[in-house]
């Protein structure tokens, strides 16, 4: 086992620069800070359903202004139609979170400093193998499933939306799907196999 070599000393114009990495923090503390919003509206939302469901009508209230759905006769409760749209923004804020941690976890190991949690038993499978280019791949999708969501309760809620918002959030969907695909397949074009054995 030959002796570890000693690392030559970094001259100190690169070490700054290689240390303003570190002004990076306040960013995905920023974004750590958005996640713990997020999770305050989870529950608020949820709350509300539940209350809703117990014939809180004041509850009920608010669920249809957060959700924009414009009922054509008034409401004594719940309905279908609501309950859908609810577990939908739900689901929505779900993905947005795990958007969130995806950047927060992988961003920091990727641009920032290793998080050494290879003996961790909660570690990511997929923070194994984290690079900026699978990062990037990971969001595009984590995207498409958010727009996916958006766009799923607007064709729910289609009676409240023009031809026109239904279109254009169509195409827009179809421009992430698209984009997606394209960063997917750079991705691919730009990754050589023997990279890894070389390696």
């Amino acid at each position: 086992m030959q002796p570890p070599q000693h690392l030559k000393p970094i001259a100190p114009l690169p070490r700054l620069i290689f240390a303003s990495r570190w002004l990076q923090l306040p960013l995905y503390i920023g974004l750590i800070v958005a996640q713990t919003v997020y999770v305050y509206h989870f529950w608020v939302e949820l709350v509300h359903l539940i209350e809703a469901a117990f014939g809180n009508q004041q509850a009920l209230d608010k669920l249809v202004n957060s959700i924009g759905y414009v009922p054509s006769e008034p409401l004594d409760g719940l309905n279908e139609t609501i309950i859908m749209l609810v577990v939908l923004a739900l689901i929505d804020v779900v993905m947005i979170s795990n958007l969130l941690i995806m950047v927060i976890v992988g961003g920091f190991e990727t641009f920032v400093s290793r998080l050494r949690l290879e003996d961790h038993p909660d570690q990511p499978e997929w923070l194994n193998h984290v690079n900026a280019g699978v990062l990037k791949v990971k969001l595009a999708t984590a995207i498409i499933g958010i727009s996916s969501i958006h766009l799923l309760k607007t064709f729910i809620n289609a009676a409240n939306y023009s031809d026109k918002v239904l279109l254009w959030q169509t195409v827009i969907h179809a421009v992430f799907l698209l984009s997606a695909l394209a960063i997917a397949l750079t991705e691919k074009l730009i990754h050589h196999p023997g990279d890894d054995e070389e390696h």
